[in-house]
């Protein structure tokens, strides 16, 4: 079950990043957070190991060298954002721009909430 909800994690995370243009990171952070209780710095590395070649290398590698990546988690997540990137980007086409500029503004003011109040 964990290996389908980070495959997800990644395949929802690609996916607004095609069709809203937000960085992965907004989205596999606080899943990783809310959904497997990770800490700050686990959840950021491991999306960072995920994200290697967009990012860089080197702060991936920082994150790793103080125990701060799951590598397989990142891989898995990789997997999902990749192809959920061509799934968000092929739907963005077909949304008007003030209805996705609505989702976006919606989309970060939940993660925001949610990371302000129950975080």
């Amino acid at each position: 079950m964990q290996i389908l909800t980070l495959l997800l994690i990644g395949l929802a995370a690609g996916t607004m990043s095609g069709l809203l243009g937000i960085g992965g990171a907004t989205i596999v952070i606080p899943a990783l957070i809310f959904f497997f209780g990770l800490g700050q710095h686990l959840a950021q590395g491991t999306t960072l190991a995920m994200m290697v070649p967009p990012i860089g290398l080197l702060a991936a590698w920082y994150y790793w060298k103080n125990g701060n990546v799951n590598i397989g988690w990142a891989a898995l997540l990789c997997v999902g954002f990749f192809f959920g990137g061509l799934i968000g980007a092929y739907l963005a086409e077909y949304v008007p721009d003030i209805h996705l500029r609505r989702i976006f503004g919606g989309v970060l003011l939940l993660i925001s909430l949610r990371l302000i109040f129950w975080g």
